[in-house]
């Protein structure tokens, strides 16, 4: 999407009067870098302490069914504190998102003009960083998200709702590449015939999990679906992760979908914007890192074919997230905020250029997931 939803005006508020929050506002503004939703910090003061919260506006163009989306939300954060407390962890209301209800005692919020608006306690003395910055944070990251995986093996009850029906089926992302591209709404298919070309030489590897997933090799399991490295909050004293965010998409997917979108955010030495494309390159200590955590919290969990496919999911999932930001493009940048003119051409840039580096040291990272592997 555009950034024209961002600037819309917001009496901030206005809308906190909606939730069930205690104390006197006193101030609030943008937070964090998402290119999703709107982000508020909002602070009430409390009897003299400061107090804050996240007030968050829900994108509705991305996400259709806004009440879905808080049921999956409500039910996952509910079971994960839960599994916290009942295992000991220390701080558990730090290791899991915490929804504030609205006055009326709902998951959200719509204001006047029918927007979505959602709160969470904000949760102190942690902090994200959209890059990694040595291996053991990747370590912590990956560890918090595979626990996050282990502690829903027995999520109870129905199956989650699809808050976006085949986000990852890389078949398709595949398919609406093609379908724009013949469209060709904005006319800049004449612009891009590299990264056209790159992706298409690349299709027989968009199969790869689909097919293992169909023969039963892989189970379908409830995961996050957007594991990008600043979706974890590490701890300020220790670097400790504490806590996963950014919900949204949690729903049915594979796990190898996570542990991908964790090897392409973090081990890329450059943020995925950068546009001089000699920064990008994949980091082999980052993910040996990432290799090390996800298996000492998640490897219980996982089938063979999973542990033999970790270094494949991440140049898959690179080259699916390169093919969103390219089809993002070429129909006029409808999904993902932007900031500046061919702001998702760069970023589509980035990750094949990601791509390439993986594909360079694929042989390297598979040995060094096997010698994990065998030791963990």
């Amino acid at each position: 999407m555009s950034d024209s939803f961002a600037r819309i005006p917001v009496d901030l508020r206005a809308l906190a009067e909606s939730f069930l929050l205690h104390g006197c506002f006193v101030d609030g503004a943008s937070y964090g870098s998402g290119h999703i939703n709107d982000t508020f910090a909002v602070r009430f003061d409390q009897a003299g302490t400061p107090v804050r919260y996240i007030l968050q506006r829900v994108n509705q163009r991305v996400f259709r069914d806004p009440a879905a989306l808080m049921e999956n939300i409500q039910r996952v954060t509910r079971h994960v504190a839960a599994r916290a407390r009942a295992t000991g962890r220390p701080d558990p209301a730090r290791r899991a998102l915490t929804l504030v209800p609205t006055k009326e005692g709902g998951a959200f919020h719509r204001d006047d003009r029918g927007d979505c608006w959602r709160c969470y306690l904000f949760i102190e003395k942690a902090r994200t960083l959209d890059l990694a910055e040595n291996p053991r944070q990747a370590y912590e990251a990956a560890r918090a998200f595979g626990e996050f995986q282990r502690l829903l093996v027995d999520f109870p009850g129905a199956r989650l709702h699809e808050t976006i029906p085949d986000f990852h089926h890389t078949r398709r992302r595949f398919e609406t590449l093609q379908r724009t591209i013949v469209a060709n709404p904005r006319g800049r298919v004449a612009r891009v015939p590299a990264e056209l070309d790159f992706v298409l030489s690349r299709e027989a590897m968009v199969d790869g999990l689909l097919q293992l997933q169909s023969c039963g090799d892989i189970p379908e399991r409830i995961t996050h679906n957007d594991t990008k490295f600043s979706n974890v909050m590490l701890d300020d004293p220790t670097n400790e992760a504490v806590c996963v965010i950014d919900l949204d998409t949690v729903m049915p997917g594979l796990s190898l979908y996570d542990f991908g979108d964790m090897v392409r955010s973090a081990t890329n030495a450059a943020a995925e914007d950068e546009g001089d494309l000699s920064k990008v390159a994949m980091r082999m200590p980052i993910f040996e890192g990432l290799v090390s955590g996800y298996l000492a919290s998640a490897g219980s969990i996982l089938t063979p074919a999973e542990r033999a496919h970790l270094a494949f999911s991440g140049k898959l999932i690179t080259l699916e997230i390169g093919m969103r930001f390219l089809t993002d493009y070429l129909e006029g940048d409808v999904y993902f905020k932007t900031k500046r003119s061919d702001h998702n051409l760069d970023r589509c840039r980035n990750q094949f250029a990601l791509v390439r580096s993986i594909e360079q040291q694929e042989p390297a990272m598979q040995r060094t997931a096997e010698r994990i592997i065998k030791t963990a």
